[in-house]
């Protein structure tokens, strides 16, 4: 067990780094939609997503 940690300590260590950033990452979106920021520049004439977005307001 020892040898296997020590042949792959690098892997297990870039990916506990990955898992941490990716877990901030999510934290950080799912407190910004609770809290109602986005990313939505109000913009809608350049939006694909125009529909979607503000539903009733022109």
């Amino acid at each position: 067990m020892t040898e296997w940690l020590m042949a792959n300590i690098a892997n297990i260590i870039i990916t506990a780094i990955l898992v941490i950033v990716v877990a901030c990452i999510i934290r950080k979106l799912i407190h910004d939609r609770k809290h109602g920021i986005s990313s939505c520049g109000g913009n809608c004439a350049h939006c694909s997503l125009c529909g979607t977005c503000h539903n009733g307001q022109k």
